[in-house]
């Protein structure tokens, strides 16, 4: 039977025509979907792989920064200008995150503390929090946020324009001339915007539960004297010298990797942030343990 119309006939019994499969909404049509992995197992191992790989070679990053760092003379004004940026205009963020996690935790505090007649602990239970975790934990991740992302996009882009093959051709290494600058920044200053930070927060909790919901000052301070430790500042600051190496080390990788242009600069900024804050969080945990389990080996009866 002829066809009356302008498209070809369809035999019945042929096949039916099969259109491929499309992902709808996703308008980066670049970008080609993975392939699933075969079973847990297949995925728990690429993991475990991809993981191990990731430390070894932050390891090995790490003691090319403390190579360049003995055996090649940093310049003055390279390490100021590092000082600035991570430093000086991290200064807003920090101050804003410990202002509002003193006046969480004072309004916390007190209405949870209130309710046995113990207000006035809300000193100590605010400031041991603040000193101790909060604000060196809080600390780190807003400056992995704000310091990881530009570290991470500015060496990728140096990687991806081949700006990094032209230090090498000039015989600049570029772990000493990018990555050491940035590391001893990081890890001198960290511990300065964290004592920062828990100023700005006690002092903020204490406008709160002293001076607005008329706490007794004087009990305040002296409960919190009883309770807290030089031990509990010193943890607290000593914890940020490796958050701020973490950071540092794990964002310079990332960009370092980078690889396909701008869409491969975007990653590297994401792996940054995400990986620095991960890290930093699991870093907090087991050197809490470990300076727990010192303290009670110093005290031992």
């Amino acid at each position: 039977m002829a066809c009356l119309t302008f498209y070809p006939c369809i035999d019945s019994r042929s096949k039916p025509f099969r259109t491929p499969r499309v992902i709808p909404g996703n308008p980066f049509t670049y970008i080609r979907p993975s392939k699933t992995a075969r079973g847990a197992l297949a995925m728990t191992g690429r993991l475990v792989i991809v993981g191990l790989q990731a430390v070894g070679e932050l390891g090995q990053l790490l003691k090319d920064v403390m190579l360049a760092m003995y055996y090649q003379p940093q310049r003055r004004e390279t390490i100021v200008t590092q000082l600035y940026h991570i430093g000086y205009l991290s200064l807003p963020v920090v101050i804003v995150s410990g202002m509002a996690i003193g006046l969480v935790m004072g309004v916390q505090g007190y209405t949870t503390l209130i309710k046995f007649n113990a207000e006035i602990m809300s000193g100590p239970l605010v400031n041991y929090a603040l000193v101790s975790q909060l604000a060196p934990i809080f600390t780190a991740l807003m400056v992995a946020g704000r310091v990881g992302s530009n570290m991470a996009a500015e060496i990728g882009t140096m990687k991806v324009t081949e700006q990094l093959d032209a230090l090498r051709v000039m015989g600049t290494d570029p772990i000493a001339y990018l990555v050491v600058p940035r590391f001893i920044a990081c890890v001198l200053l960290l511990p300065l915007l964290t004592a920062l930070a828990c100023i700005v927060g006690m002092y903020s909790a204490h406008v709160l539960v002293v001076d607005i919901w008329g706490v007794d000052g004087g009990a305040y301070w002296h409960q919190t004297r009883n309770f807290m430790r030089a031990w509990d500042t010193f943890v607290g600051l000593s914890k940020t010298l490796v958050f701020g190496g973490i950071i540092c080390l794990v964002a310079c990788r990332a960009g370092l990797m980078t690889r396909g242009g701008a869409t491969g600069v975007g990653e590297a900024c994401t792996r940054g942030v995400v990986q620095g804050s991960i890290l930093s969080m699991i870093a907090n945990f087991v050197l809490t343990l470990m300076f727990n389990k010192v303290w009670s080996v110093i005290n031992a009866p």
